[in-house]
């Protein structure tokens, strides 16, 4: 299993502020993340699982 990660790693990941992913998660949308304590992390997996899942165009 690799490290998971925190909220600035998918937030570079994907290429948005940290602010957007939890706007995303206050809406239950964005990619699965687990909380543990009081941190949110994300399996690299399930992050890239979401993104390859996303309609291609533009909105």
């Amino acid at each position: 299993m690799s490290k998971l990660w925190g909220m600035r790693e998918v937030a570079d990941f994907l290429g948005v502020p940290v602010n957007t992913l939890y706007q995303w998660r206050t809406r239950n949308y964005g990619p699965p993340g687990k909380r543990i304590g009081k941190y949110v992390r994300f399996i690299p997996d399930e992050v890239r699982a979401w993104v390859d899942a996303q309609p291609s165009g533009v909105a």
